[in-house]
């Protein structure tokens, strides 16, 4: 004798299953019903205010440092050579050349073997510099523009200073700073 009656979706939830149609409804729903996108590899949509995409048949969600991310990280094999590719050797290599340390030395023993391997190595150097001449330009403009009208101490207390940045002479001292590292170019 049962201590619980079986309610009428239970006992049809049980034949769905000894019939093997597991994923049958045994209740008729009423109401609202979602509409659905079906999405193919590679869609990309918004949703909720979010961005999606459908990789290797999975939703995944597009983020903004999805690029950062995909920069940043070293791939299994290299594109050029399709060999292994091994983190504590290509990973610097990598990031400036997209290819392999076994990659770049084939390519530098053949702008060897061509003869324009100075050219070359005055480019990266030259590309070094004119990074280091931003760098430095934005880093005067800032010490420039600072207000330094007070100071706090290491006790906490608030000095009040008198002066400015003598600006003629700061970028004065830029112009001279900028100068020498284009010098410094070949």
């Amino acid at each position: 004798m049962l201590k619980k009656q079986f309610k009428e979706k239970d006992v049809e939830r049980m034949r769905n299953l000894i019939k093997g149609k597991s994923g049958e409804r045994t209740v008729s729903g009423v109401g609202y019903t979602k509409q659905t996108d079906f999405h193919d590899e590679g869609d990309v949509w918004e949703e909720g205010g979010r961005t999606w995409t459908i990789k290797n048949g999975i939703k995944q969600n597009i983020t903004k440092l999805d690029q950062a991310r995909k920069a940043s990280t070293l791939p299994m094999f290299c594109p050029s050579c399709n060999k292994l590719t091994y983190e504590n050797r290509d990973k610097n290599v990598f990031k400036i050349h997209n290819k392999c340390l076994n990659c770049v030395i084939d390519m530098e023993h053949e702008l060897h073997k061509a003869g324009i391997w100075e050219e070359y190595k005055n480019k990266i150097n030259n590309a070094d510099i004119d990074g280091l001449i931003e760098m430095y330009k934005n880093w005067m403009f800032e010490q420039i523009n600072e207000e330094n009208n007070s100071f706090i101490t290491e006790r906490g207390n608030k000095e009040k200073w008198v002066g400015k940045v003598d600006k003629k002479r700061a970028m004065q001292a830029m112009e001279d700073g900028i100068k020498y590292l284009q010098s410094l170019k070949k």
